[in-house]
């Protein structure tokens, strides 16, 4: 059965609760969306609440897709880049599917409802985002239209000893 996906839903203490579950679960299975397992809910909890607040201020938007049983099972950030220069393009931030729905093609859902999405933001012709090497990421995402565009090697330190490359990713609009 397919998510239903939301764009900019009502932030109601369930939805609250549903995407901190949601951020949690990806993160102990090993998701890369900022964080390193194990984490806890309040752990995740204030970098919620910077999106929520980038919300509030109209410069980011929520697309969460619910399951049949209404659950949080999928969610992105799409961000406005604010450079003068850099309005065409958004960011995609904290794509996320839950665990128990993996496989099911629903991360190439989640990703063509943000990409249509975008397209019905004004001005934006190009959707950018990154993603932590060492965990096929980028052939997945290359698999959704997405093209490499740049990559820095050992950015991103999930651990001692452990350094992954920080990479860039652009899907064209038009």
């Amino acid at each position: 059965m397919p998510l239903t996906f939301t764009l900019d839903p009502a932030i109601t203490p369930a939805l609250r609760d549903g995407i901190l579950d949601l951020w949690t679960d990806v993160t102990d299975a090993g998701g890369a969306v900022g964080f390193v397992p194990p984490v806890t809910r309040e752990e995740i909890r204030p970098e919620l609440v910077r999106h929520f607040v980038q919300m509030a201020e109209g410069r980011t938007r929520l697309l969460v897709g619910h399951d049949e049983a209404g659950e949080v099972a999928a969610a992105a950030f799409l961000t406005r880049n604010t450079h003068r220069l850099m309005t065409h393009w958004l960011w995609l931030y904290t794509v996320m599917v839950h665990p128990r729905h993996q496989g099911r093609g629903y991360g190439r859902d989640l990703l063509a409802a943000a990409a249509d999405a975008a397209r019905g933001m004004e001005d934006i012709e190009a959707v950018r985002l990154t993603c932590r090497g060492g965990l096929g990421l980028e052939r997945f995402y290359g698999s959704c239209g997405y093209k490499e565009v740049g990559r820095v090697p050992d950015a991103i330190r999930v651990a001692p000893g452990d350094d992954r490359d920080d990479i860039i990713m652009l899907l064209p609009l038009r």
